[in-house]
C-alpha cells in the first residue's frame, strides 16, 4: 500500500510502499477513502524539515541546550551522528482520515465491517486505528464533508475549554480550517463571533458565515474598543511566530475574560497585559480529554460519560452531528480534491488552498501484510537473520552493529518504519505479520527488538517454530514470563539457542577488566546517571516496560554477575522516597554472589546530564580497576599497567558478532542459559526487594 512521509532530515515527501498493518487487538483496519490536509501543522512539519541544521536548533532553543550538553560530555563528532540518525527518519503525515472498516481486531464492539468511519490515522491507503479514536459516520453526511470531524474536534475541544455563555462575544484569531469551525460552532452556541486574520478569502468566507472579521495587520488603528467593544473571550487557532499575538488577545479583553489556545504561537506572556484585567490563559490539547492516555488509546479504556462528558471520541461524534444537521458547514471550506499519486503538488506553497482532501483509489487488500524491495538483493548464508521491532533501538544500535549481515525480515506494527529502515539497510523483505517470519525455513535468527511487554510471546513462538533466538533486554518483566520460556526452550522442536542482550559484557573495556582481575572475591560498584525520561513514557509503564530497574538497570546487575563470575543469590534494593513515595529509578541495588563477592548498583535519574552516564569500580585482592563510560580504563596496584583510554563502546557490535558466529560454527551459545535465568530473575528479585525493604532470595 502506499503512505506519505516526511523525512525530517532531508526535507523530502515521499509516497512510501509499505505492508499493510494488521487490525490489532483493541483496534479496527480501514481502507481510506478521503483524507484531509491539516495545513498548519503538516506544512510546518514541512518548513521544519527543510530548514538548514542552524534553523532546526533556532527552532527548539530548549533542544539545542540539551544538545550542547550532550556535546560536553559524549563529543561533537558522536552528537552529531546521533542528532543526524534521530533526525533521517520518516515521519508520516496527516491526521484526518475517512474510510470503511475492512477488519476487526479482538475485543473490539459496537463495529461491523464495512462501517463508514473518521479516525485520526495518517494518510495511507490501510490503517490500523485503537477504537477509542474512531467514530461511524451518520448516512447523512458525506465523505467530503465527515472528514472534517477530526480538525473540528480540535477546535470543539477549544470552544468547551473557553465555555462561552449564550450572546457572550467572542473573537477567533485566525480563520483557517479550524479557526472557520470554530466560528460556526461558536455561533450554534448563541455567539457573537468576530474574527482576525490577514487572508481576504478567508475573511470572504467568514463574512459568508455572518462573521465580522477584520485584518489588523493593514488597520492603521489597530482594534478599536469604541466600534467593536470588549471581548469576553479569544480564540487563537492561528499558527504563527510572532510573540504579538497573545498580547494583542489580552488588549482586546474585557476584564476577568478568557483567553485559549488552540494554534502555535509564542508563549511570551507579558504578566501586566493579563494582571490588570485578571485575565485567564489555557492550552487546548488536540481532541480532548483521553488524547495522549495510553489506557484511552491504546487500551481501549473510556472515562465514564458522568465524570468526563466530552472525550475525544465524543467530540468526533459531536462534530459529525454538526455537520449533519447544518450548524457546522465545512463545504465552503473544500479547496482542492487531489489523488494520492499528485502528492508532490499537495504541499507547494504556490497553491493557494484552504481544505485539500486527498482522493485514495482503494486497490490495496487487507492480506498485504508483506512486501519484497526488488532493489535489495538477497543470498541464502549460514545465518539468516530476521528483525521483530523497528523503533529506536533497532534505528539508532541495533541495524548499525548488523550492517554485513543477512538481514532477509524486518517486522513492524505500522509497516512505515520498518519500510524506511529496509531500504536504508538493504533488507529485502518488509512486514507487519511476523508470523511470516516463523513460517519462512530459510530464517534461521530471529532478532527481537519490540517493547518489552511483547518479549515473550514472540520469543516463544520463535522456539516453537524451531529458530534461534535473541531478545534484547529485559527477557520478561515478570517471572511467570521467565518460566514460560523455559518450558518453550524444554520443548523446543529442535537445538535452538537463546541469547538476551546484556551486551556490556561483552564490551572490550569490560573483557580488559575480567583480564586483571583473575577470579576471587570482589567489590564490584557500578553508578549509573540514567537521566530523566518524559513522565509517560511507556518505559515507566510497568505493564508495558516493567519501569526502569527491570527495562534498563538489568544491564548492570548482569554486569555484576558476570565480572565476579559468579551467579547472584540475594538481592536487597533501597529506593529514594519522594513525597512518602518509592522512585523506582533512583535506588541502589545490593548483590550477594555465591563466591562471596558483593556488588552494589546505584542506578539514578536525578544526576545532571554533564555527569559521566557509567562508572564501574571493581575493588579485589589490594588492587582496583575503573571504567569510565567505556572510554577509559584506570588500573591501580597492577604492574605494568595503569590506563587505556580508547572509546571503546558498550558491546552491541561484539555481542552481535559472536551470536553470529556461535550459530554459523554450531558452538555454545555466547550466553549460558544459567546466566540468562539468574540475571533476569535477580532483576525481578531487585524490584520485589524494594517494597519488602530486606533481602530477597533469587531463585
Amino acid at each position: 500500500m502506499k503512505q506519505l512521509a516526511q523525512n525530517l532530515r532531508t526535507g523530502e515527501t515521499l509516497l512510501l510502499n509499505v505492508p499493510v498493518p494488521l487490525a490489532r487487538k483493541g483496534c479496527v483496519l480501514i481502507k481510506t477513502r478521503k483524507s484531509l490536509i491539516s495545513a498548519g501543522t503538516e506544512r510546518m512539519l514541512i518548513g521544519f524539515s527543510k530548514a538548514n541544521f542552524l534553523l532546526k536548533a533556532r527552532q527548539h532553543p530548549d533542544k539545542f541546550r540539551l544538545l550542547i550538553d550532550k556535546v560536553r560530555t559524549d563529543g561533537f563528532w558522536k552528537t552529531t551522528q546521533s542528532v543526524l540518525r534521530r533526525l533521517d527518519q520518516l515521519l508520516p503525515l496527516g491526521y484526518c482520515n475517512l474510510g470503511e472498516i475492512e477488519a476487526i481486531g479482538e475485543d473490539v464492539e459496537g463495529f461491523t465491517i464495512g462501517d463508514r468511519v473518521v479516525s485520526n490515522g495518517p494518510h495511507a491507503e490501510m490503517i490500523c486505528v485503537p477504537v477509542n479514536l474512531v467514530a461511524k459516520v451518520p448516512p447523512d453526511v458525506p465523505d467530503e464533508e465527515a472528514v472534517f470531524a477530526v480538525l473540528g474536534a480540535v477546535g470543539l475541544h477549544g470552544v468547551r475549554l473557553l465555555a462561552p455563555a449564550l450572546g457572550e462575544r467572542v473573537v477567533v484569531v485566525g480563520l483557517g480550517l479550524i479557526g472557520l469551525m470554530v466560528v460556526d460552532i461558536l455561533r450554534a452556541q448563541g455567539c457573537e463571533v468576530m474574527g482576525i486574520e490577514p487572508d481576504e478569502d478567508r475573511r470572504r468566507i467568514a463574512r459568508e458565515k455572518g462573521v465580522v472579521a477584520v485584518n489588523l495587520s493593514r488597520s492603521t488603528g489597530g482594534w478599536n474598543s469604541k466600534q467593536f467593544g470588549e471581548m469576553d473571550g479569544v480564540i487563537i487557532t492561528a499558527s504563527s511566530k510572532s510573540g504579538d499575538v497573545i498580547s494583542m488577545a489580552s488588549a482586546i479583553c474585557r476584564k476577568k475574560a478568557k483567553i485559549v489556545l488552540v494554534g502555535d504561537v509564542p508563549l511570551h506572556l507579558n504578566r501586566a497585559d493579563f494582571y490588570h484585567k485578571e485575565l485567564t490563559f489555557q492550552v487546548s490539547c488536540s481532541y480532548g480529554p483521553g488524547r495522549y492516555d495510553h489506557a484511552y488509546e491504546e487500551r481501549g479504556i473510556d472515562y465514564p460519560q458522568g465524570y468526563v462528558r466530552w472525550t475525544a471520541n465524543r467530540n468526533f461524534l459531536e462534530v459529525l452531528r454538526l455537520i449533519g444537521n447544518g450548524s457546522l458547514n465545512v463545504k465552503p471550506l473544500i479547496s482542492n480534491i487531489i489523488p494520492l499519486e499528485n502528492y508532490l503538488c499537495i504541499y507547494q506553497k504556490n497553491i493557494r488552498s484552504l481544505g485539500v482532501l486527498i482522493d485514495y483509489n482503494g486497490e490495496s487488500k487487507a492480506d498485504e501484510t508483506a512486501i519484497r524491495n526488488p532493489d535489495n538483493v538477497f543470498a541464502v548464508q549460514k545465518v539468516v537473520a530476521a528483525i521483530i521491532g523497528a523503533g529506536n533501538f533497532a534505528c539508532m544500535t541495533l541495524l548499525p552493529c548488523l550492517r554485513g549481515k543477512c538481514i532477509k525480515y524486518i517486522a513492524s506494527l505500522g509497516g512505515s518504519r520498518a519500510a524506511e529502515l529496509a531500504v536504508k539497510y538493504g533488507i529485502p523483505f518488509v512486514t507487519t505479520d511476523y508470523r511470516e517470519i516463523l513460517a519462512d525455513d530459510e530464517v534461521n535468527l530471529v532478532i527481537i527488538a519490540t517493547r518489552h511487554d511483547e518479549h515473550v510471546s514472540i520469543a516463544i513462538d520463535a522456539i516453537r517454530a524451531d529458530k534461534h533466538v535473541f531478545v534484547e533486554k529485559p527477557l520478561s518483566i515478570d517471572a511467570r514470563g521467565i518460566e514460560s520460556v523455559k518450558s518453550a526452550l524444554q520443548n523446543a522442536p529442535g537445538p535452538v539457542s537463546l541469547a538476551v542482550g546484556f551486551n556490556r559484557r561483552y564490551a572490550p573495556h569490560i573483557t580488559r577488566l575480567r583480564q586483571l582481575l583473575d577470579g576471587g572475591p570482589m567489590n564490584v560498584v557500578i553508578t549509573v546517571n540514567a537521566g530523566s525520561i518524559l513522565a509517560n513514557d511507556w518505559l515507566r509503564d510497568s505493564a508495558r516496560g516493567g519501569g526502569r530497574l527491570v527495562g534498563e538497570a538489568c544491564h548492570f546487575i548482569d554486569l555484576v554477575a558476570w565480572i565476579a563470575q559468579s551467579r547472584i543469590t540475594e538481592v536487597c534494593t533501597n529506593a529514594l522516597t519522594v513525597q512518602g513515595c518509592m522512585s523506582t529509578e533512583n535506588a541502589s541495588v545490593l548483590l550477594r554472589l555465591a563466591n562471596g563477592s558483593a556488588g552494589a548498583v546505584h542506578y539514578f535519574s536525578n544526576g545532571h546530564s554533564s555527569y559521566p552516564k557509567e562508572r564501574i569500580e571493581v575493588h579485589s585482592l589490594g588492587r582496583t580497576v575503573v571504567v569510565d563510560d567505556y572510554k577509559v580504563v584506570r588500573g591501580y596496584g597492577f604492574e605494568g599497567f595503569r590506563e587505556t583510554k580508547r572509546d571503546a563502546g558498550k558491546g552491541h557490535q561484539e555481542q552481535f558478532d559472536k551470536l553470529f558466529e556461535c550459530i554459523a560454527t554450531g558452538k555454545e551459545p555466547i550466553m549460558p542459559l544459567e546466566d540468562v535465568w539468574n540475571s533476569s530473575q535477580a532483576t525481578l528479585a531487585a524490584r520485589d526487594s524494594m517494597w519488602t525493604g530486606g533481602w530477597v532470595k533469587v531463585p
